[in-house]
């Protein structure tokens, strides 16, 4: 056994049995040279030393010394129980010292976990606060400007109020939208957005979104189609609406950011036990520092073209919280001038 690792009972007995065997040495000494012919009293002597400097040490490490050690010893302990557990019992024929050494480095390192999440998470509720702010102080002020307008005698201009009905008609659309937006987040992540899975097509599925998007696409000269070998029917086992949703953002944003004339692809990949599904842009690409928070509320890449673009600023982070939900992960990655892939991954049917 290890010095390092004797316990209390073991530390005072080893060093009262140094003690005695000194003692007895001593007086083993004493004995020779002054020739004393006593030999119990040798033993006697042993015996007593040993006892008496045994319950010196013992008394002295308890009192002295591992009291104040228990004394953290427990109160690191109890600060890592629950309400309903019982404090753990300190036992001086452990190894008390080795323990607590232990139970002080797991507990600074969870703690030093924890601030480190409490710092995260506060940095991520400034942010989240200062977007939410400003995403409504946008429309909210707009609609102000324009009703307060009209209000002021641009209601009988008949060159102005059509026109301003209608901007502030549109702000309202915005705000709307970033409430329901909100709203279908939270649920998402309180579970109270249910998942509906079925079996369906997901191929037929892209075929609807892209009749749907035609409008915009040739508005920004960009054409949608499938990659080769993926024209054909993929079946898939989820909740159609929202995988309909998740496409549909994926599909929209590419139309927005891509260049002119650009392409939107969609590709299917059969992955065993699920589907990959890929859109993929040749537009000007994502910077590497954007990707790891594309998928925060409200983080924009290019937030100038992004509000004139309009939209939630939510889109990606409703996209995320979907596929998970269907227990999936969908990824992105890109080059700068070459393009950027949106993928996810479904139940094969």
């Amino acid at each position: 056994m290890k010095m390092k690792n004797l316990t209390p009972l073991q530390l005072s007995l080893l060093n009262s049995s140094i003690v005695s065997v000194l003692i007895g040495i001593i007086y083993l000494l004493i004995h020779i040279i002054f020739n004393i012919s006593e030999w119990y009293m040798f033993l006697i002597v042993i015996g007593i030393t040993w006892l008496v400097s045994y319950l010196v040490f013992a008394y002295t490490l308890e009192f002295f010394i591992y009291r104040k050690i228990k004394l953290i010893y427990k109160t690191i302990n109890n600060l890592k129980l629950k309400e309903k557990e019982s404090p753990a019992k300190i036992d001086i024929r452990n190894d008390i010292i080795t323990e607590i050494g232990e139970e002080v480095v797991d507990w600074a390192k969870s703690k030093n976990i924890e601030l480190a999440q409490l710092k995260n998470t506060e940095t991520f509720r400034r942010e989240f606060l200062g977007n939410v702010s400003h995403e409504l102080k946008s429309p909210i002020f707009n609609i102000q400007g324009y009703l307060h307008t009209l209000l002021d005698g641009g209601l009988h201009d008949a060159s102005i109020n059509q026109k301003y009905l209608s901007k502030a008609a549109k702000n309202l659309d915005n705000l709307s939208e970033i409430v329901n937006d909100l709203d279908i987040i939270s649920r998402l992540e309180t579970g109270e957005l249910n998942i509906d899975p079925q079996k369906f097509d997901i191929h037929q599925l892209c075929g609807e979104i892209f009749d749907s998007l035609e409008f915009q696409a040739k508005r920004h000269t960009i054409s949608m189609a499938f990659k080769d070998g993926c024209n054909k029917s993929f079946y898939v086992f989820a909740d159609i609406d929202k995988i309909k949703q998740v496409l549909t953002n994926l599909i929209s944003n590419s139309l927005k950011y891509g260049k002119e004339k650009g392409k939107t692809l969609i590709g299917f990949y059969d992955m065993h036990d699920n589907i990959l599904i890929e859109v993929t842009d040749n537009g000007n690409g994502i910077e590497p520092i954007h990707l790891p928070r594309l998928f925060e509320r409200f983080y924009r890449v290019d937030k100038a073209r992004s509000r004139s673009e309009g939209g939630s600023g939510l889109g990606l982070a409703i996209v995320k919280h979907i596929i998970e939900a269907h227990g999936q992960q969908i990824n992105v990655r890109s080059s700068m001038q070459v393009g950027t892939t949106f993928g996810f991954t479904l139940k094969k049917a």
